[in-house]
């Protein structure tokens, strides 16, 4: 077999002329509609019009063009099938052996600002998935391409062979069903968040590859990095690194982590991660004393941990950086004083966030945590604390500086792996216990952790406390006002527990379980 008959019908244009002229000089004869036929005759390049193929115009403002016979025999027949043959040649319809289309512009009409429902629809393609399905179907004697990085290989082995190979053809025809899938992924998404069907009867998601990862979280672990196509905002997906070594998968999931906390402060801010948990977080005037802070917090799991600012990083804030081993620092931009400091450590990775400006930005969409032979599905946890939720319980009412403090801790602890006890003062954590099976273990983690610096500090809980221990320990080191969401059927014996012990709580109403 040999390629004789090509249909090119492209959106994106890119590299066709020098691909369509390589076919052309091998002796393919060219289909084409529209705008790609008039760029091609313009380049000098011998086509058919698709109208004499089919023997029937374009019409429908283009709607209609190659949804027709002629053109899906042609791709479907299945050349070693007598019959097959037998019904092409009675209805003078030629085969076609290669097909190169691209879609529509889904994505980038609804990634517009202004795109109106109307435009959107109009940007479903239809006749080009249905070419490339077809083709893709019938692989064994059709060569597919819908993406221009296959171009060189397709035009070389063309030109040696007069035909492309079947492990050749099979690898594309993956891609274009991968293709297409993610398509109809974007419509089906956009359609559904119009009519307002957030979590419908089958939810598709799809991703597009950013990099390949050396390994996942272990060495034995495959991985890569995929990102969303309309993603947009503050992301790790849509960060610049400017810096450093290839980033692994441990970095971008704590990275992620890392700039998911520092989005829920106004005021300058820093904070530190390792392994997902926040081991220090600090607020200043300015971002040298907020990472100054952060790192007081914990100046031993700071080590190797991934840093994100929420305010350009200045040289004098670099310098302390340099001081400390850290994996990443992320934040809206760095002075050029500040990257000549900080590039001076070869494999510190930098990674510039612009849109993570002064203003709290939360995450957008849906959180997908898969599960055996499913997956979880839910909002992402963008609950703030209003003060309108903060009711006082005890007999003791928090001073102005125990609820700012009381607030800053609930900030942290929502993203401190459940159960999840949070530690502040001074406006930085002092004390973190996060992960443990029973409360009160958390709480004594994080109060070992603070040591004497617990006398005079603030408790945060991120659930409510089912029995009176936690507070217990809270007075034995000298902790004096407690946040937690109450709800539990035994909160009033951690109420008495703190009028006892003087200490001041106040609830939200608001839970932020993490696991």
């Amino acid at each position: 077999m040999s390629v004789k008959k090509a249909l090119i019908s492209v959106s994106d244009k890119t590299g066709l002329i020098p691909f369509a002229r390589r076919l052309a000089d091998a002796g393919v004869e060219i289909i084409s509609t529209g705008g790609t036929a008039t760029m091609l005759k313009e380049a000098g390049i011998p086509v058919i019009g698709i109208s004499e193929v089919t023997g029937f115009p374009e019409i429908l403002d283009g709607r209609v063009k190659t949804l027709h016979p002629n053109i899906h025999s042609g791709l479907l027949a299945v050349r070693d099938n007598e019959a097959h043959r037998k019904q092409l040649n009675d209805l003078q319809i030629e085969t076609i052996d290669l097909v190169v289309v691209n879609l529509y512009p889904f994505k980038q009409t609804i990634a517009k600002p202004d795109v109106t429902f109307a435009e959107a629809i109009e940007n479903i393609d239809i006749g080009g998935p249905t070419m490339l399905r077809a083709a893709a179907k019938n692989h064994q004697y059709v060569t597919v391409v819908v993406d221009a990085a296959d171009y060189e290989q397709v035009a070389t082995e063309i030109e040696q062979n007069g035909d492309t190979s079947l492990d050749t053809r099979r690898r594309l025809a993956a891609k274009v069903f991968r293709h297409t899938a993610a398509y109809d992924a974007l419509i089906s998404r956009y359609l559904s968040e119009q009519v307002g069907d957030f979590l419908p009867e089958s939810y598709t998601v799809t991703y597009e590859k950013a990099q390949d990862l050396r390994y996942g979280e272990n060495p034995h672990q495959r991985a890569a990095f995929y990102r969303e196509p309309l993603a947009g905002g503050a992301s790790i997906a849509r960060a610049q690194q400017l810096h450093g070594k290839e980033l692994s998968y441990n970095n971008i999931n704590d990275a992620d982590a890392a700039l998911a906390i520092v989005r829920e402060f106004a005021e300058p801010a820093v904070v530190a991660v390792k392994h997902s948990n926040p081991c220090g977080v600090g607020i200043g005037a300015d971002i040298r004393e907020a990472y100054q802070k952060a790192y007081e917090a914990d100046p031993v799991s700071i080590f190797g941990g991934i840093v994100a600012a929420n305010r350009p990083v200045d040289r004098d804030t670099a310098l302390l950086m340099k001081e400390t081993f850290l994996e990443i620092i992320l934040a809206p931009d760095f002075t050029e004083e500040a990257l000549a400091v900080l590039t001076e450590k070869k494999n510190l990775r930098l990674l510039r966030i612009p849109s993570l400006n002064e203003s709290r930005e939360a995450a957008q969409g849906f959180r997908i945590a898969p599960v055996a032979g499913g997956a979880l599905v839910q909002d992402y946890d963008v609950k703030q604390l209003d003060d309108a939720d903060i009711r006082v319980v005890t007999d003791k009412q928090p001073t102005a500086e125990e609820l700012a403090q009381l607030k800053f801790a609930w900030k942290v602890v929502k993203h401190v792996k459940s159960n999840a006890i949070v530690l502040a003062k001074d406006n930085m954590t002092i004390g973190v216990g996060a992960g443990q099976m029973n409360r009160v273990g958390a709480a004594g983690i994080a109060i070992a952790q603070a040591g004497e610096k617990a006398k005079g500090a603030v408790l945060a809980s991120d659930a409510f406390f089912p029995m009176p221990d936690t507070v217990e320990a809270a007075a034995k080191a000298g902790i004096t006002a407690i946040i937690q969401p109450g709800g539990s059927v035994r909160d009033q014996d951690s109420i008495d527990a703190c009028n006892r012990h003087g200490i001041a709580m106040v609830f939200t109403g608001v839970r932020h379980f993490k696991h």
